[in-house]
C-alpha cells in the first residue's frame, strides 16, 4: 500500500511534467519527500504563506537579482519545508536557474528542477491533485478494508497467530507480539527471514521506546502499540516500518491499533463445545476464578445442579497434560484435536469424581487444564479424597504413554507410584498432572484455592516426579515464579527491578552486568567468592558491582533489596523459559 502523498520523484514521472522536459539540478536526497500540494508563486516571501509539503511552481520573474536575494529565498522555502522547487526556464531564466541557487538548495537538501520547454502549470496542479485524491481514496478503501477485517477476527474469536498473519498481510511488513518482559508470544515475518527477525529479539526490543501507547520510534524503524484490557495491559504489538522511509501512514496506526484490540478481545473470549450442565459448571468456576459473580448466587445454583458448596470445606484441583500437543504418535493434530483432547480430559475428570464419590464442580478453566472444586464434609477427609480422586483418575484414563526413562527405573520396569500403562510398553510415565490448592473453609475463599491449584500444575508440568497430586510445597520459590511467569503483575515487578540494567546490557553487549549481578547473589553476598564464579579479579568486579548500584539505584550492601534482586532475577528466568 503506498503511502498518501505522491513523491518528488513521482510528479517528475508524471505526463504533464514530462512535457517540460524537466531537469534536476540539485538537491536529488529529496526526491523522497511527499507532495501535500502544489503552489504557483511568483514572489520572493511566498514563504511566509506555505504550511509545509507544497511543490513550489514559478518562472522566476519575481525572484530577487541578487546573489544574497536568491540564497535567502531558498533559505526561506527550506525552512517552512517545502517539498520542492520548479522553474520554468524561458521568461526570467534562458540557459538555466544561477549557480547560486542551485548550490543554495545542494546545501540544505531541496529538490531543484528546471523546466525546460513552457508548461501550463495548471494542468501539473490537477494531475498532481488528482494523484493526491485517488491516494486519499485509495486511503480510505485500505481504512475500511482494516475495520472490517479486524471485526471478523474479534467475532470469530481468532487465534493470535491468525490475527497476526491478516495484520502482516495487509501491511506488508514483519508483526511482532510480545509480553512485558519482552518474550515473543507470536510473529508473522511477513516473507522474511524469521531468525533475522527474532535474533537478540529482548536487547533489541528494550531499545525500543517510543513515546506513547501507539507511537512510532524513528531511529529503530518499528510501530508499536500497547496490548491489554479492562484496564490491565500485558503485552505489546509492534509492526515494522523500514526506517529508511518516512513515517508510517496513519492506516498503519489504525490498523496495530484494531489488531491490538483484537488481541486483547480475543484473550477475553473462550469458546468451548460443552453440554448446558458442563456449561454451567464453568460458568460457576469462572466466576469464582474472576469475581463476576455474588458468591451467594455461585452456591445457591450449584446446589440447583446438586454441589452444595456451603458450610463445605473446599479443594482447588486442576488437571492438565504435561504437555499442550498430543502425546502419542500418530494422534489427531487437526485444529480440533486441541478441544478434544481438552473434553476428553474433562470427562475423565468427572467420572473420576464419581468413581471417588465425591461432590464437586467440574470443567475445563483455559485451554490446557480442567477443574474441579472438591466439597467435602469434613477438612479431616482433604488427603484422603485426593488420592481417592487421582487413583480414580487414572484408572478412569490410559493416561500413561511410553516413554524412554529420563532416569533409571527398578528391575521390574516400574515407572513410579502414579505410573500404569499396558502391558508390555516398558516404562511409562502419567500424561497428566494433578494439582491441589490449599484447602479453604468458606467459599468466598474459593478463588485462592482454584488460582494456586492451576498455579501449581503449570509449574510441575516439568517436574520429573510422578507424584499422585502436587502441592505447594513441591513446586517452590522456582516453581512458584515459573508458574507466575505469565503474570503482568510479576513482569512488571522483573522491569521495575532489572529493567534500567537489562537496557543497559542491551546498549553494552560486551559487559553483561546482569551475570555480574547473578554471580554475587548467587554466592550469598561474598564478593570474594563471586569474583572467582564471575572470572573477574576482586577490583574489577568492585567495580563492577558498583556500577550495577548505580544503574539500579539499589544498595548493593542490603539484604532487602538484594533478596528483591534476587527474586527479580529468578522471576526473569521463570519468563524466559519456555
Amino acid at each position: 500500500m503506498s503511502p498518501v502523498f505522491p513523491t518528488v520523484r513521482e510528479v517528475l514521472a508524471l505526463v504533464p511534467v514530462r512535457h517540460g522536459a524537466p531537469r534536476l539540478v540539485a538537491g536529488d536526497a529529496g526526491l523522497d519527500r511527499p507532495v501535500r500540494w502544489v503552489h504557483v508563486a511568483e514572489v520572493p516571501d511566498i514563504a511566509t504563506l506555505l504550511g509545509g509539503g507544497e511543490l513550489v511552481l514559478t518562472t522566476g520573474i519575481g525572484l530577487p537579482a541578487d546573489d544574497a536575494g536568491l540564497r535567502a529565498f531558498i533559505g526561506d522555502l527550506a525552512d517552512v519545508g517545502v517539498s520542492g522547487l520548479v522553474v520554468e526556464l524561458g521568461r526570467r531564466y534562458v540557459g538555466g536557474v544561477p549557480r547560486v541557487m542551485a548550490a543554495a538548495a545542494e546545501r540544505r537538501g531541496l529538490p531543484l528542477v528546471e523546466l525546460r520547454r513552457a508548461t501550463p502549470f495548471v494542468r501539473v496542479t490537477e494531475a498532481v491533485h488528482a494523484l493526491i485524491v485517488d491516494a486519499q481514496l485509495t486511503e480510505l478503501r485500505a481504512t475500511e478494508e482494516i475495520h472490517q477485517r479486524f471485526t471478523e477476527l474479534s467475532v470469530e474469536g481468532a487465534e493470535p497467530a491468525e490475527v497476526l498473519r491478516q495484520a502482516a498481510e495487509l501491511a506488508g511488513c514483519p508483526v511482532v507480539l510480545e509480553n512485558l518482559s519482552r518474550q515473543v508470544l507470536a510473529y508473522d515475518p511477513a516473507g522474511e527471514s524469521a531468525e533475522l527477525l527474532l535474533d537478540g529479539w529482548e536487547q533489541h526490543s528494550r531499545r525500543i521506546r517510543p513515546a506513547g501507547r501507539t507511537a512510532y520510534d524513528p531511529d529503530s524503524g518499528w510501530l508499536v502499540t500497547t496490548v491489554g484490557a479492562r484496564g490491565q495491559d500485558w503485552g505489546r504489538l509492534l509492526l515494522r516500518w523500514p526506517a529508511t522511509e518516512a513515517a508510517p501512514p496513519t492506516r498503519f496506526t489504525i490498523l496495530i491499533e484494531r489488531a491490538a484490540s483484537t488481541l486483547a478481545l480475543g484473550r477475553l473470549i473462550r469458546r468451548d463445545a460443552e453440554g448446558l450442565e458442563r456449561q454451567i459448571h464453568r460458568t460457576l468456576l469462572t466466576a469464582l476464578i474472576d469475581h463476576s459473580r455474588p458468591v451467594d448466587e455461585v452456591a445457591l445454583r450449584a446446589k440447583a445442579l446438586g454441589v452444595t458448596l456451603d458450610r463445605r470445606h473446599l479443594v482447588g484441583v486442576v488437571v492438565r497434560h504435561r504437555g499442550d500437543d498430543p502425546a502419542a504418535p500418530g494422534a489427531d493434530t487437526g485444529p480440533e484435536a486441541g478441544p478434544a483432547r481438552l473434553r476428553d480430559l474433562a470427562e475423565a475428570v468427572g467420572q473420576a469424581v464419581r468413581e471417588a464419590k465425591l461432590t464437586a464442580l467440574t470443567s475445563a478453566v483455559d485451554d490446557h487444564a480442567v477443574g474441579a472444586l472438591l466439597a467435602l464434609p469434613d477438612p479431616a477427609d482433604e488427603e484422603r479424597a485426593l488420592a481417592a480422586f487421582a487413583a480414580a483418575l487414572h484408572r478412569v484414563r490410559l493416561d500413561a504413554t511410553p516413554v524412554r526413562p529420563a532416569r533409571p527405573v527398578d528391575g521390574a520396569g516400574r515407572g513410579g507410584p502414579a505410573g500404569g500403562g499396558r502391558s508390555g510398553d516398558g516404562p511409562v510415565r502419567p500424561a497428566v498432572v494433578v494439582a491441589a490448592g490449599s484447602g479453604v473453609g468458606s467459599l468466598r475463599e474459593a478463588r485462592r484455592s482454584l488460582v494456586e491449584a492451576r498455579q501449581i500444575a503449570e509449574a510441575a508440568r516439568r517436574d520429573p516426579r510422578d507424584l499422585p497430586c502436587f502441592r505447594l510445597p513441591h513446586v517452590g520459590l522456582a516453581g512458584l515464579l515459573h508458574l507466575l511467569r505469565d503474570e503482568p503483575r510479576l513482569q512488571t515487578f522483573v522491569e521495575r527491578e532489572l529493567g534500567a540494567l537489562l537496557a543497559y546490557d542491551a546498549q553494552h553487549p560486551r559487559e553483561q552486568l546482569l551475570g555480574t549481578l547473578r554471580a554475587y547473589l548467587e554466592q550469598g553476598r561474598n564478593k570474594s567468592a563471586a569474583a572467582v564464579a564471575a572470572h573477574l579479579s576482586r577490583p574489577a568486579f568492585y567495580e563492577r558491582l558498583a556500577r550495577i548500584g548505580r544503574i539500579l539505584d539499589a544498595d548493593l550492601d542490603s539484604v532487602d533489596q538484594c533478596l528483591s534482586l534476587h527474586v527479580a532475577l529468578l522471576a526473569l528466568d521463570a519468563v524466559r523459559t519456555p
